[in-house]
Order: structure tokens, then sequence, then C-alpha cells
């Protein structure tokens, strides 16, 4: 059949190809939607319970000594657990890709297990084995070594919680990675050094940021394994949310939303400096690939 056969809407135009999802505007609008009901909203009802109080009265509810502690302890054990959670991650993810072992499959499933677990239980679990009676804190605690009821528990609980994002962010990204890479640069005599850290490291390293931003961000709202193993003394060993679910206790909703509103505001700061961070990786590695 010759193109003067087919009808004259048809001559000349290639027919779309058919779709399995629905269209542009409908899957935007569905988007837009769901975000507004489960993000936007809850997050502006926050921010407007927050608008109630005069500026004197937010400032006093989120600079109090005792305020100001916890953002420290939070934010500093949450960075903190995050980076040892970036290079115990990538150890357990490398394990996991590059090697064979007896058991293999019952460690990759241990990976996930502070996924599955309840943090009330494995804040309950840690207490157990690093309390100063407990199984390891008994023989530390002599030694002057106090793991439970400070803020190094904090850190504790937050590296548990924390390392499953930075071993499954990773782990696909080492599996993909082209090994013929490898190879070359063995075979021109590169060292194992040289290898990792010119070849497969700027691979994974988009990856590994955003494991990292994962695990920071997990950390920072962290509340039901940290209470247990904290202690929760006040300047010393209290985090945010405890502050933020006192005040609530206390009826003290507009100072419970400010106090939540600081923590969104620096915890949207931070991660948008590490997505940017991200990008400018992914572009760096973009232009040295061409």
């Amino acid at each position: 059949m010759t193109t003067a056969a087919l009808p004259s809407s048809a001559a000349g135009q290639r027919r779309a190809p058919a779709r399995v999802l629905p269209g542009f505007n409908i899957t935007l609008g569905y988007t837009l939607l769901y975000l507004s009901l489960i993000v936007l909203i809850p997050l502006s009802t926050l921010v407007f319970k927050t608008f109630t109080l005069t500026w004197p009265q937010f400032w006093e509810a989120v600079s109090s000594p005792r305020v100001l502690a916890s953002y420290r302890l939070t934010f500093g054990a949450s960075f903190i657990a995050a980076l040892v959670n970036v290079v115990a991650g990538l150890l357990v993810a490398w394990v996991l890709v590059r090697y064979s072992f007896p058991g293999k499959k019952i460690v990759d499933a241990l990976v996930d297990l502070p996924f599955a677990l309840p943090t009330a239980v494995a804040g309950i679990s840690l207490t157990a084995l690093l309390a100063g009676n407990g199984w390891i804190g008994q023989y530390l605690e002599p030694l002057g070594i106090q793991l439970a009821f400070n803020p190094n528990g904090v850190v504790i609980a937050l590296i548990f919680i924390g390392l499953p994002f930075v071993v499954r962010t990773v782990q696909p990204v080492l599996e993909d990675a082209e090994k013929e890479l490898e190879e070359a640069a063995t075979c021109l005599g590169a060292t194992r050094w040289q290898t990792f850290s010119k070849v497969i490291f700027p691979t994974i390293l988009p990856a590994l940021l955003t494991g990292f931003a994962m695990a920071f961000a997990r950390a920072v709202g962290e509340y039901g394994s940290v209470i247990f193993i904290a202690g929760n003394m006040p300047m010393i060993s209290e985090i945010t949310p405890l502050i933020i679910i006192g005040k609530l206790e206390q009826y003290d909703y507009a100072g419970a939303t400010a106090v939540a509103t600081v923590m969104l505001v620096i915890s949207f700061v931070l991660l948008l400096v590490i997505n940017g961070l991200q990008a400018w990786q992914r572009a760096r590695t973009a232009g040295n690939s061409q």
C-alpha cells in the first residue's frame, strides 16, 4: 500500500506508541494530590500551628538551654552515626557483592533486620547488652567504658537503625559496576588502592552520599530505640523528639510544633546540601567520562 492510499490525516504521520500508564496530566495530578495529602498538608499544619505563637514566645520555646542541648545531641549524634554507617555500610556491601562464603544469604537477610524490628525492641536489646549489668557492659564498665545511658548509647542506637540504608543503597551500584574497568586498571599497573580510589570510588560516591542522607534523616527522627539506652538526662542525653513528646504531654502544642518546625527546617537544609553535592558529583563524573 502506498502513502497516497492512506487517509490524508494519517499521511506523513507516525502512529503514537501505546502507553501502559495514563497521560502526563493525569499522573501529574495524582502525584500532586497524593503528595499534598501525605506530605504538604500535614507539614503546613505544623507550620500554621507554630504561627499562633508570637516571636518572643517562639524564640523562648526553641532556644531554651535544654532545647539547644537536645539539638546538639540529636544532630551531632545523627551525623556521627551516618558517617560510621558510610564506612561500615560500604564494607558490608563490598563483602556481600564481591565474596562468596557460607551463610552469605543469612548475613544478607540480617542487614534488613533493623527495618523489620520494632525500634523499641532494638532499644531494649541494646540496653540489655551495653548496660552496666548487661552481657557486654559488665566487662566494659570496670574499665571505665560506659556505653549506655549517655550520648554514646544514642550514637550506637542510631548506627544500628541506619546501617541498612547505606548497605542497600551501595550494594546494587557495586553489583552493576563494570569489572572490565578494574581489570584494565590492573593491567595498566594500578595498585589495589589506586583501582579503588580512581575507578571504583567515583562510581559509588553518589550512592554513598544518598545512603548518608537517608541514614542521617532516619537518625534525626528516631525515638523508640534511643529512649531506652540514652538515659534521657536533661542537658546530657535528651534527644529533641523526647523534648517534643514532653511538651505534648504538658499540652504545650504550640511549643511542640515550634521545636518540630526548627528540626524540619534544619533537616531540609541539610538534605538540600547533600542533594546538591550528589548532583555536583554526578555532573563531575559525567564530565570526566566524556
